[in-house]
């Protein structure tokens, strides 16, 4: 079996074991450098990374391989790759650029398979007299419609 079949192998028995965590990404470079980005429904701890780590590393022969492996979390704003971040983020400031470039920034306060519901709060003019009155906006997205979703650490 070829290396980077064999490691997708492990890591698919490692996520089945642990099915709280879920995979953002694996490289394999051309001289066997493994790295896994790893993320779960309630975050992902040091214990996650070296279990995972521990359980690829322990199942690969040294001897026929030269590798190194490295298991990390996913960074608090990288863009969101997988549906079940929008649900560990619920309740969250989000920043969302739909497919027609449109940017918003607001509460992720619904998510469900099909897509989110976001709300921010807006200045918008009075219907009667001067001045400005403050609007609570919702917008629905399917996930189709969404670009790129990350939460906003800063706000």
């Amino acid at each position: 079996m070829n290396f980077k079949k064999k490691v997708n192998q492990l890591l698919e028995i490692f996520l089945k074991e642990y099915p709280k965590l879920f995979l953002i990404s694996l490289t394999i470079s051309f001289d066997n450098k493994i790295k896994i980005i790893l993320d779960g429904d309630n975050g992902v701890t040091i214990n996650d990374c070296i279990t995972a780590s521990r359980e690829i590393e322990n199942n690969l022969d040294r001897e026929e391989f030269d590798f190194s492996i490295e298991v990390s979390s996913v960074g608090a704003e990288e863009p969101f790759v997988d549906k079940r971040q929008y649900k560990k983020n619920l309740n969250r400031i989000l920043s969302l650029i739909d497919i027609n470039q449109n940017e918003f920034k607001g509460k992720l306060v619904f998510v469900d398979d099909n897509g989110i519901l976001i709300q921010w709060k807006q200045r918008e003019p009075k219907l009667i007299g001067k001045g400005k009155t403050t609007v609570i906006k919702k917008k629905l997205f399917n996930f189709k419609e969404i670009r790129e979703a990350k939460v906003i650490i800063n706000f």
